[in-house]
């Protein structure tokens, strides 16, 4: 079933913080150096690919997450999104708004870059305009993150989906429950949220029967929101709900919340994955077995949004706990999961 260190800073220094749209789940059933920046007058040094991989080397060199870099720049009065800032330094958008230009100035500062550095890099200002393609958003499009999945992009439509990108998800944890007939009965998930815009009530959640399922999967045990409205489509093990917010957030404000699904009976399990619209700070995702029947073998995989091909295998150990375990920092749009074999 499926359901989506510091380096010397400057005048800008962290310090310790406490750690503290829509998304879709997947179930299925059956140095240090930076680079210097080139001439101005040369092209590539404007380009937005230059700023991209510039950005994204000088991160990896600083060993600085990108909930840490949010918060140093939140200090000096500039607010921007993980999702934004994951958006940057993988290309898909590029600063042009002065909040945005004054940002990157302060990202050189607290990486530790020479000034201009990152700013030398960027290229010109999109064209924007009714007859152009916009920029891209804080998230990707339902039929990025489902491709094919027409059920799916007419169902977000008729629920009046929220933007994609208000709600920031800092952590997501799965629980996934496999019974002793090797068959996936129970998922368990847990979110922590803040919201990016003022006025966030609500969210939606995708959940997705594999093809030999019989029925949807069914969304109970809501904690710290409630259901609101829900539809389902038998024919392909579809369901899309609305989950309500204990309170309106606004801007910063934070939230958890919780619920269970239970999934329809079918073949024998051998996959979890989840589809991601937008970064999450941290994903974990947990498979609990029955220790009366345990998988022979077991391993994590990755993709990009919309493939089907792996991008990243690991084999995972099946420890005494019979259970194995995901740990995705700074995860980026596209798709985790874990899949397994029974002998």
């Amino acid at each position: 079933m499926a359901s989506q260190q510091l380096q010397h800073a400057g005048r800008l220094r962290l310090v310790d913080q406490p750690h503290g749209g829509f998304e879709t789940g997947i179930v299925r059933l059956p140095t240090e150096t930076p680079p210097a920046p080139p001439p101005a007058a040369a092209p590539a040094a404007r380009s937005e690919g230059g700023f991209a991989e510039a950005l994204h080397t000088a991160v990896e060199a600083s060993g600085l997450s990108l909930e840490r870099i949010r918060t140093a720049l939140a200090k000096e009065g500039v607010r921007v999104s993980i999702t934004t800032l994951s958006y940057w330094r993988r290309g898909r958008s590029q600063p042009e708004r002065a909040t945005s230009l004054r940002a990157v100035h302060l990202l050189e500062e607290l990486l530790g870059l020479p000034h201009t550095n990152l700013s030398a890099r960027l290229g010109p200002p999109r064209p924007r305009g009714r007859w152009v393609t916009p920029a891209a958003c804080d998230g990707l499009r339902v039929e990025d993150v489902w491709p094919g999945e027409q059920e799916i992009s007419g169902v977000f439509a008729e629920l009046d989906a929220p933007p994609i990108g208000e709600l920031e998800r800092l952590s997501i944890h799965d629980a996934y429950f496999v019974d002793a007939q090797r068959r996936g009965h129970l998922l368990r998930m847990r979110q922590v949220v803040r919201a990016t815009v003022s006025g966030v009530s609500r969210c939606l959640v995708v959940h997705k029967a594999d093809d030999e399922a019989t029925g949807c999967p069914e969304i109970n045990s809501v904690r710290h929101a409630r259901l609101g409205r829900v539809r389902r489509r038998p024919e392909i093990g579809l369901l899309v709900a609305e989950l309500l917010l204990d309170r309106p957030l606004a801007a910063g404000d934070s939230t958890v919340f919780e619920y269970e699904v239970e999934i329809p009976p079918g073949k024998p399990s051998t996959t979890y994955a989840r589809r991601f619209a937008v970064p999450v700070r941290e994903y974990v995702l947990q498979v609990h077995f029955d220790p009366a029947t345990v998988p022979a073998h077991c391993e994590r995989f990755d993709r990009s949004p919309g493939e089907e091909t792996d991008q990243v295998r690991q084999q995972l150990w099946i420890g005494a706990s019979a259970s194995a375990h995901v740990l995705a920092p700074d995860q980026s749009p596209g798709q985790i999961g874990i899949r397994w074999e029974w002998e």
